[in-house]
């Protein structure tokens, strides 16, 4: 059973997976087409940040900006490798578009790699119901990124 839950991102699993994170982006993606949050970005007021555990393991994890009061953005969704597979990023964006209703957004969105290693997140955002669509909020046009957006 699934548990999500707000995080502080206090805790060394947390630490883990985000650095984990980050170094899976700069696998796959070069430095300036990087817009993943670190810890201190994560942190700030703007966003929320919940993790996934599955008994006492960190299972993944996903995070909500607020861009407006009626648009939010996807952020930091990941599955611990162990998990892949299992439906962990369906619960955890779930969860998101559920806070994201509501806290009364109207739109998500949210940006992700172009490159084959990121089609398995892409195909999670389509069957949600994400669209492509152009940049958004600071984000300029980039071959290796993806725009998508949903209306909620």
């Amino acid at each position: 059973m699934l548990t999500i839950k707000l995080d502080d991102l206090s805790g060394p699993e947390i630490a883990a997976l985000i650095g984990e994170h980050l170094a899976n982006m700069a696998e796959n993606s070069p430095p300036e087409s990087i817009h993943a949050l670190n810890l201190d970005g994560l942190k700030r007021p703007d966003v929320t940040f919940w993790s996934a555990w599955i008994d006492d393991e960190l299972a993944g994890c996903g995070a909500l900006k607020e861009l407006d009061d009626q648009h939010g953005e996807v952020k930091s969704m990941r599955t611990a490798i162990p998990y892949r597979g299992k439906g962990v990023a369906k619960q955890v964006l779930a969860h998101l578009l559920e806070e994201a209703a509501r806290r009364g957004y109207r739109q998500v969105s949210l940006e992700t790699g172009s490159m084959e290693a990121f089609a398995p997140a892409r195909r999670l955002y389509e069957g949600f119901g994400f669209t492509y669509c152009e940049p958004f909020a600071d984000y300029v046009e980039d071959p290796n990124s993806v725009f998508m957006t949903k209306r909620i």
